[in-house]
């Protein structure tokens, strides 16, 4: 028999979240989960203020700065109060069905850490929330061809081993950050996230090291959750392509063993051509909407008359 949700704490990351932070908030409340920690961390828009007055029951933890996601996390699990913790986005929808099930998946063994569940965008459609752990050998060819083909040969094949990794379910390397359900003594075991990633391959520096520390990590494809995605990250696209490169970059060197530490040179300048290239499709997507946006509407005034 799983624990209730009643028994489960919630630690929500907040950042500039508008009202999706709310929603968020009150699907956890109508779940039922125990507890429900906000970690502010440094929001100007009145997210977490709308949030608290949706649900007044939720605890808001405010940071001195913004510490990025997985600092974010790290100042919620030091206040939440029980064994197992939901760990959220702001922009996420989690119904009872799914935490109880998720619970029962972590306590189905207690050596497994954490479990992920299938993430569903607001169309309905899965995303990939599973895979394998990424490697110099075997990422480096998808690294630049999810830019330049990305529905080319090689990007198709490597979506759809990570598709059938995600689909299978059981043990998995790592899940998505997104949404996961954790237990406190495997966190605490591997000193929680390592705040030296900002944004982005934090939860797969944290699966790697729970591994590495023994640890198993699941991942349930039957029970989802619905992940809007890009809310806060959408408000500053430059600074999180940049966030992005360098958390590979410090990735690839933690991770990197025999041989393949012999080429990280080489992937410092592969991760810096990376992301310029990014950047500058980027720019170029944004200059080519600001024109087509302008000229359709000089062509509305022109219709329109004087």
């Amino acid at each position: 028999m799983s624990p209730p949700p009643e028994s489960v704490s919630a630690v929500v990351v907040a950042y500039n979240s508008g009202p999706t932070l709310a929603d968020c908030v009150v699907s956890l409340d109508e779940a039922g989960v125990g507890e429900i920690v906000i970690v502010d961390n440094e929001s100007t828009d009145g997210s977490v203020a709308l949030a608290t007055q949706a649900v007044r029951r939720a605890r808001v933890v405010r940071t001195e700065r913004n510490l990025g996601y997985g600092g974010g996390v790290n100042q919620g699990m030091k206040v939440a109060s029980h064994e197992f913790v939901l760990v959220c986005n702001s922009d996420l929808s989690v119904g009872r069905e799914a935490i109880e099930g998720l619970a029962s998946r972590l306590m189905s063994d207690d050596r497994v850490a954490l479990v992920g569940p299938q993430l569903i965008d607001r169309d309905g459609t899965a995303s990939v929330s599973a895979r394998a752990f990424p490697t110099i050998s075997r990422s480096w060819r998808q690294a630049f061809a999810g830019i330049l083909a990305p529905k080319g040969r090689t990007a198709r094949r490597y979506a759809a081993a990570n598709q059938a990794i995600a689909g299978a379910g059981g043990d998995v390397d790592w899940v998505t950050g997104a949404c996961f359900l954790v237990r406190r003594e495997a966190f605490e075991d591997v000193r929680g996230f390592d705040l030296s990633y900002f944004m982005y391959v934090e939860e797969v520096d944290l699966c790697w090291r729970l591994h590495k520390a023994g640890w198993r990590i699941l991942h349930e494809p039957s029970l989802s959750v619905t992940h809007i995605g890009g809310v806060s990250a959408g408000r500053r696209p430059y600074a999180m392509v940049v966030a992005h490169h360098r958390s590979l970059w410090r990735y690839s060197k933690a991770t990197a063993e025999g041989h393949e530490r012999l080429a990280l040179p080489l992937v410092a300048v592969a991760i810096a051509c990376r992301a310029v290239l990014v950047l500058g499709r980027k720019a170029v997507s944004e200059v080519s909407t600001s024109r087509f946006s302008d000229l359709a509407g000089r062509r509305r005034s022109e219709a329109s008359g004087p």
